[in-house]
């Protein structure tokens, strides 16, 4: 298995993305010399790029949803030429295993997910139980047929920060390293649900500007409405920057951080994998099953009897996880300067 092929199907959200690097560290802890290549959504390339672990980015040209038989099967196709000895296919849906099964990958390893017999040939049983989460369900998946219980402590995302793309990458936002850094990740793209009140980042913002630190708002162009917002209401101490980077240059800024405070999204699970403090919000999600993975974090919550709903819109419509968490909570879960 040391020069195996192993393709692997990844998941459609950044944060998943990111957990799933836990599986592509098991596999090569077992097998030094394997091969892997990811087939992933082109939005995940300048992340998967920061994981030494991955050869190369196949681009997936599905979007979420759709399931497209022919494009599958064309695919396939292409893939055939790379002669892989493995895939594991990490989302549970039917449609994502048919491209592994149309190129002919001899063993194809996943979860029964949405009754996937045939399709699949190696088919594990989850038992949620014993591997709560995702992380563990992801790094258990690189073990042999047959190898017994699957090892439930995985080993934590680690992404590649670029001294040079920082550099870049600051001298073309113009920012400076003078004052410590507080970075704000208020978007969340499952859902509002997930997402700590505009006011109280910007509470948050005021709060640390006037202890000396500069605040840097970070999310994608979807976010720009939230930022702006938080922006205003805290008197413009913010330097926001979202929608002016790619996912692969927030890599870089996130490592300039002091400590990192955001919703349950992607982002978290970024500042997470690149070592820096994260304090991370949660309110209608679980941190029992996706937390972010490093000793550096910290986690704010109320858990009210409602809570986690895993809603993307509060079914009781008051969002009161996350309306009554106290920027005074936050506030003293930060490094003091």
């Amino acid at each position: 298995m040391n020069s195996a092929r192993c393709l692997i199907v990844g998941p459609s959200w950044v944060g998943d993305m990111i957990m799933a690097q836990s599986l592509y560290r098991r596999l090569r802890e077992q097998h030094p010399g394997i091969i892997i290549d990811v087939l992933a959504p082109a939005w995940s390339g300048g992340i998967l790029a920061r994981m030494p672990e991955v050869r190369r980015v196949i681009a997936s040209p599905f979007a979420h949803g759709r399931f497209d038989w022919t494009g599958r099967h064309a695919l396939a196709r292409r893939l055939c030429a790379e002669k892989y000895d493995l895939a594991i296919v990490l989302p549970n849906s039917w449609k994502s295993a048919l491209t592994p099964y149309f190129a002919g990958v001899a063993q194809r390893r996943g979860y029964l997910g949405e009754m996937r017999y045939g399709l699949l040939n190696d088919i594990r049983r989850l038992d949620k139980g014993a591997m709560p989460r995702l992380v563990q369900r992801y790094a258990a998946l690189a073990t042999q047929p047959g190898a017994g219980s699957a090892q439930t402590e995985a080993p934590s995302p680690c992404l590649q920060v670029n001294a040079d793309s920082r550099r870049r990458i600051l001298a073309k936002l113009e920012l400076a390293l003078d004052h410590p850094v507080l970075i704000l990740c208020p978007g969340a793209e499952y859902g509002p649900a997930k997402r700590w009140p505009e006011a109280h980042y910007a509470e948050l913002a005021r709060a640390k500007r006037a202890e000396g630190w500069q605040i840097w708002l970070l999310g994608s162009e979807k976010d720009r409405v939230v930022t702006e917002a938080i922006n205003r209401h805290s008197g413009n101490v913010c330097i926001d920057l979202a929608g002016r980077t790619t996912l692969e240059q927030v890599v870089d800024l996130m490592a300039c951080a002091r400590a990192v405070v955001s919703n349950d999204s992607g982002l978290m699970h970024v500042a997470a994998a690149v070592d820096v403090p994260v304090i991370a919000l949660y309110g209608s999600s679980d941190p029992a099953y996706t937390p972010p993975l490093s000793d550096k974090a910290h986690i704010a919550r109320l858990g009210l009897e409602c809570s986690p709903c895993f809603q993307r819109e509060c079914p009781l419509g008051h969002r009161n996880c996350l309306e009554h968490l106290p920027v005074t909570q936050v506030l003293t879960l930060l490094p003091a300067l």
